[in-house]
């Protein structure tokens, strides 16, 4: 596995973490279609979230949520509405967070939940 993708890994793993430690049940990881991958799909008693993971380890390009652009946005909901054409449940009021974890050396991972973002 490349440096990159166990960083990305690691986070999810952070952000799968602290979604379930707040309620959350992660109902789908890395699902992945020919169109791109959703990093987390996580419902409560209200919502359904298809969740973008973005992990860095400094600021030095920003808070990692920064990098979420217009285009990644746009193909999220066009997975998303994939991912929910092939699974059926209660139906739920549909959102889409993004979690940043940052990974400095020495400390605590910071991890900011940033809800119903687009």
């Amino acid at each position: 596995m490349t440096d990159k993708k166990a960083l990305g890994a690691r986070g999810e793993e952070l952000a799968a973490r602290y979604l379930r430690s707040s309620g959350w049940e992660i109902i789908g990881r890395n699902w992945r279609c020919r169109y791109g991958e959703l990093d987390l799909i996580a419902r409560d008693a209200r919502y359904t979230a298809f969740i973008e993971v973005k992990t860095r380890r400094g600021l030095g390009f920003g808070v990692p949520a920064e990098s979420v652009t217009y285009a990644k946005r746009r193909r999220i909901r066009t997975l998303a509405l994939l991912w929910l054409n092939e699974h059926d449940g209660p139906l739920r009021r549909v959102r889409f967070d993004v979690i940043s974890v940052l990974l400095l050396p020495g400390q605590r991972p910071v991890i900011d939940h940033l809800e119903a973002v687009f």
